[in-house]
This record gives C-alpha cells, sequence and structure tokens, in this order.
C-alpha cells in the first residue's frame, strides 16, 4: 500500500509518500511545497493545490493521511493552516483518494509508542522505520514521513 502523507501550512506544506512492502516501509518521496511569504494568500493555496496534484499523479498513491489542525493560541496561524488543510484535502479529493486524518497524538504514538513524545523522537523513529541514513529535513517533510507511518501502521492494526 502506497500513502501519501501531509502536513499543511500555508508557508510550507511537508509531503511524503511511503509505500508498505512485505512489511518494510520504503520511502518513495519526500519533500516540501515553499511558498514565498509575500505572495497572496489566494494565489499561495492555489500553488499548494497545484503541486500536490503533479505530487499525487507523479506517485499514484492509494491513500493519503493529513496531520488535523492543532488549536493554537495564536488563531491568526491556525486560521492560515485550516486554509492550507482546506486546499489539502480538496486536492485529495479531487483525485479520488481515501483521505485519513490523525491528530498529533495518535501520529505520535504510532509512530514511536508515546503519544507525548517530542519532535526529536519522531524524527529519530521516522528515519529507522524507513531506514535511513540521516532524518528527513526539513522538519515539515519529517512530519509529513510520521503522517504517512501513521496511517500504514493503522491500516495493518484495523485489517486484523
Amino acid at each position: 500500500m502506497r500513502v501519501l502523507g501531509i502536513d499543511p501550512g500555508t508557508a510550507t506544506t511537508g509531503y511524503a509518500v511511503v509505500e508498505d512492502r512485505e512489511g518494510r516501509l520504503v520511502l518513495i518521496a519526500i519533500g516540501v511545497i515553499s511558498t514565498p511569504a509575500k505572495t497572496p494568500l489566494p494565489v499561495r493555496l492555489q500553488q499548494i493545490y497545484a503541486d500536490l496534484r503533479d505530487i499525487i499523479v507523479a506517485h499514484r498513491p492509494a491513500a493519503s493521511a493529513v496531520e488535523e489542525l492543532f488549536f493554537s493560541r495564536n488563531a491568526r496561524t491556525a486560521m492560515a493552516v485550516g486554509h492550507a488543510r482546506g486546499v489539502t484535502l480538496l486536492a485529495l479529493a479531487d483525485a479520488g483518494l481515501r483521505i485519513v486524518e490523525y491528530t498529533p497524538m495518535q501520529i505520535k504514538q504510532a509512530v514511536t509508542g508515546y503519544g507525548s513524545a517530542d519532535k526529536y523522537q519522531v524524527q529519530q523513529m521516522v528515519q529507522r522505520l524507513l531506514s535511513l541514513p540521516d532524518v528527513p529535513r526539513p522538519d515539515d517533510a519529517a512530519d509529513a514521513a510520521a503522517v504517512a507511518i501513521c496511517c500504514l501502521h493503522r491500516a495493518k492494526l484495523d485489517s486484523l
């Protein structure tokens, strides 16, 4: 099963395509979609949508997983991330992908076994689970890989 994991954001949206090959997790693609800060919001959202569509066409995932919005004290930041999540969900739905959403705690639990793990612990486990020589960079890309891994782990549990 091949999953596209996404960590949405207006400035930087992380993505990772991870595949389960007979019980072994394989990283197919990883990166970020960056939008220039001075660009108007509608143009930034349009770029996120278009780039996600290109990633979907290039890697043909069977499913997608998106990190749920964690409401912070900064409502302005939460609104910007909400816009990026909306465009992300639209791109995935338009492509006909199955979409699942996970909270940060569910992702940490699935990747590290501990729902309160810190960012460093999650990144170290992403590196180990994907047999990578280094932790994926930037953080948004590593977070997207964690989302994809969470989806694959949860799919195995759900099938039992």
